[in-house]
């Protein structure tokens, strides 16, 4: 679960060897910069004291054990789609990791982003919580896409341009954005024959997710290097090609 959802590439500092999962990563976003936490299992600057009900509600409520809501940047409005079973084996994973003591440092955002209260306002306008709803008329297969595009994967965060206030537009789902989290372009994936991957075979992109190679030629960036990096390079063939099967199905949509 842990490489199914790329907890490696925002929770991993890399560039100073730090330790796995201890944080460090300063994401850059219009809104300023959100420094990931620390999700080992120490008890005093990771998750280590976190129970399971805890765990449950940070990641399908965006709350904290504390009560505090937790910015969209941590993407509670995708983990809410998982399954309770999925955020258990997720927990007993971390649980197992060499405790790091890591202190986290606060976010450095602007005026009105820095109002933590004022998300409360926000999930009312934007976030829905709830699990991942299977097509009844869709094969298993299908399904098993869908659910981790959506869930786990969280693909639409990055994929998606945001609002204003920092809420993926549902319209322009996984149609890309040309100001992504850190001011660049994150490219169209779905269907599209010219600005999307519709031009793609099956093969092409299940190969794609699994050696980070494209069809085409064309150079891949930072960050979704280190998405294959950490973690489509490491999913089972089965789920590869879910969801390749998932994505080919979307309706294709122009980059806004």
């Amino acid at each position: 679960m842990v490489r199914l959802g790329g907890c490696h590439s925002c929770h991993t500092e890399s560039r100073n060897n730090s330790e796995p999962l201890a944080g460090g990563v300063a994401l850059t976003t219009p809104f300023g910069t959100f420094h990931v936490p620390n999700i080992t299992p120490d008890a005093e600057t990771g998750i280590g004291r976190w129970s399971d009900g805890d765990f449950i509600r940070a990641m399908t409520e965006g709350i904290s054990p504390d009560g505090r809501h937790y910015y969209p940047a941590f993407p509670y409005t995708s983990y809410t789609r998982m399954t309770r079973q999925d955020l258990m084996d997720l927990k007993a994973y971390l649980n197992t990791l060499k405790p790091v003591r890591r202190k986290t440092p606060p976010h450095e955002l602007r005026f009105p982003y820095n109002l933590r209260a004022a998300l409360g306002i926000w999930k009312f306008l934007f976030f829905r919580k709830g699990d991942y709803t299977p097509d009844a008329i869709k094969s298993s297969s299908w399904n098993r896409g869908a659910y981790i595009v959506t869930g786990p994967a969280h693909c639409g965060e990055c994929h998606t341009r945001r609002n204003f206030l920092g809420a993926t537009v549902k319209n322009d789902a996984l149609a890309g954005t040309r100001k992504g989290p850190d001011g660049g372009r994150i490219p169209n994936i779905t269907p599209h024959p010219k600005e999307g991957i519709g031009l793609w075979s099956a093969r092409d992109i299940a190969s794609f997710l699994k050696t980070g190679v494209p069809p085409f030629g064309e150079d891949v960036g930072d960050p979704m290097d280190k998405v294959i990096t950490n973690s489509t390079s490491k999913w089972t063939d089965e789920d590869l090609q879910a969801v390749t099967e998932y994505l080919r199905s979307l309706p294709a949509s122009t980059t806004p």
